[in-house]
C-alpha cells in the first residue's frame, strides 16, 4: 500500500528545506507555519527551537503528566573556513561526515537569506598518486568552486562562516515507490512524523489531562545542546524522541552488525552511545506496538546517539525513548529510507500518546518526586 500523498510530499518538503547546524531559521519558519494553525501555542526560545504546545483533558492542576516529544530540525553541513587567492573555499564539516561522500558533490551554500552552488572539487584522479586513488581524499586537501576567478571575486558572494549543505533530488523508487531517497531525512522525517501527528492529536484529543510538547531543536549534530535547553524550560516526565538511525543491512555484514534493517518497522533504542533508556518505557512501547500490529525491531548495535543524551540529564531526570527509521547512506546526499518504517514511527507514537495512562502511572512520576 502507497504512502498517502500528503506524507510524501511533506518529507519532501521538509528535506528540500536548508537547515545545517547553526542556521536553521528555514526550517524553523516553515514548521512554525505548518503547525500553528494545529497546536494551543508556540513559542521560539532563544536557541531557535520551536516549541508547540497541545494540552488535552479536563483538569487543570499541576499534576498534569508533561510529555515531550522531540525531532531535531538541523542537518550535516559545511562551513567555509577559508579563502583563498584563486576564488575556492577551503571548509570543514558540520556534523558527522565521511569525506567519502564529499568528492564531486554539488552543494548549496550561503545563510538563511542568500544562497548560491558550489561544488567539491579535489586533486585530479591522474594527479594522485597510486596509494591515494584507493582511499577517500581528506577533507583538508578538498575545496569548494563556486565559479569565481579570484578572491575579490568569491568575496562578493560569500564569506568565511558562511555555511553549506548538499545540493541533492528528492524522489521515490523501488517497489510501489516504497523507498525515498534525500539529503536530510535526518531527521526532516521526524519533523514530518511529528507534524502529521500533532494534526492528528488537534484534531481528535485524547481524554487523559496532558501537556504534549512538541519540539523541533537545533544543533543535535554538534552536541545536542538545543535539546538540553528545550528540556530544561519544560521539565517533562517523560520524552520520546523521534529520530533515524543509521543501518548497514547490505551483504556480507555480519548480522550483529546490522543495527537493524529496512521495511521491518521503528526502531526502539536500548542504549546508544549517550543514553540507556528506561527500560520499563521500552518495554511498554513494545508491548503497545505489538498489541496494535505496530512493526518494531530492536536497535541491534550500540552505536550513535540523539537529544535523549541530554534530555534525560535534565531536571530530576527525564525516562527516555528513542523511535527511529532506519536510514541507510545516513549523513549523505542521499540518505535512503522506507516509507512502511516512517508509518510505522509515526502510527507508534500516535497510540502512545492515546494510551499514555496504560505507562505514565503515578507510582512512575512518585518516584521521580522522592
Amino acid at each position: 500500500m502507497k504512502t498517502a500523498i500528503d506524507s510524501v510530499s511533506l518529507i519532501r518538503e521538509m528535506c528540500g528545506l536548508f537547515g545545517p547546524s547553526g542556521c536553521e531559521g528555514e526550517v524553523a519558519d516553515r514548521i512554525e507555519q505548518r503547525i500553528r494553525p494545529f497546536c494551543d501555542s508556540v513559542v521560539r526560545d532563544r536557541m531557535g527551537n520551536v516549541l508547540a504546545l497541545i494540552r488535552t483533558g479536563s483538569n487543570r492542576t499541576d499534576d498534569r503528566c508533561r510529555i515531550m516529544l522531540s525531532a531535531h530540525m538541523d542537518e550535516v553541513g559545511v562551513m567555509l573556513t577559508e579563502l583563498c587567492e584563486d576564488g575556492l573555499f577551503r571548509f570543514d564539516t558540520v556534523g558527522g561526515i565521511s569525506p567519502a561522500v564529499l568528492e564531486g558533490r554539488k552543494v548549496t551554500l550561503g545563510d538563511e537569506i542568500n544562497r548560491l552552488s558550489g561544488v567539491i572539487a579535489s586533486k585530479a584522479i591522474h594527479h594522485k598518486k597510486k596509494s591515494e586513488r584507493n582511499k577517500p581524499t581528506p577533507i583538508e586537501q578538498m575545496v569548494i568552486d563556486i565559479g569565481a576567478e579570484s578572491k575579490e571575486e568569491a568575496e562578493r558572494y560569500l564569506s568565511i562562516g558562511s555555511f553549506g549543505t548538499f545540493d541533492s533530488e528528492c524522489y521515490l523508487f523501488g517497489e510501489e515507490d516504497g523507498f525515498i531517497k534525500a539529503k536530510a531525512l535526518d531527521d526532516r522525517m521526524g519533523c514530518a512524523a511529528l507534524i502529521e501527528i500533532m494534526r492528528s492529536v488537534f484534531e481528535n484529543r485524547p481524554t487523559a489531562d496532558l501537556d504534549l510538547y512538541f519540539c523541533f531543536t537545533v544543533r543535535e549534530e554538534i552536541g545536542l545542546s538545543g535539546a538540553k535547553v528545550a528540556a530544561e524550560k519544560i521539565a517533562p516526565d517523560y520524552a520520546i524522541v523521534l529520530e533515524t538511525t543509521a543501518v548497514a543491512d547490505l551483504p556480507e555484514t555480519p548480522v550483529g552488525r546490522r543495527v537493524a534493517s529496512l521495511g521491518k518497522g521503528g526502531v526502539l533504542s536500548v542504549m546508544d552511545r549517550s543514553t540507556i533508556y528506561d527500560h520499563e518505557f521500552f518495554m511498554k512501547a513494545r508491548q503497545i506496538a505489538e498489541t496494535n500490529g505496530i512493526p518494531t525491531q530492536v536497535k541491534q548495535y550500540v552505536s550513535g546517539g540523539n537529544d535523549a543524551g541530554s534530555i534525560h540529564k535534565t531536571g530530576v531526570g527525564v525516562r527516555c525513548l528513542a523511535l527511529s527509521v532506519p536510514t541507510r547512506y545516513l549523513h549523505s546526499p542521499s540518505c535512503v529510507a522506507s516509507l512502511s518504517d516512517y508509518r510505522a514511527v509515526r502510527e507508534l507514537t500516535e497510540v502512545l500518546i492515546r494510551t499514555c495512562p496504560l505507562w505514565c502511572t503515578d507510582e512512575m512520576k512518585k518516584e521521580k518526586t522522592v
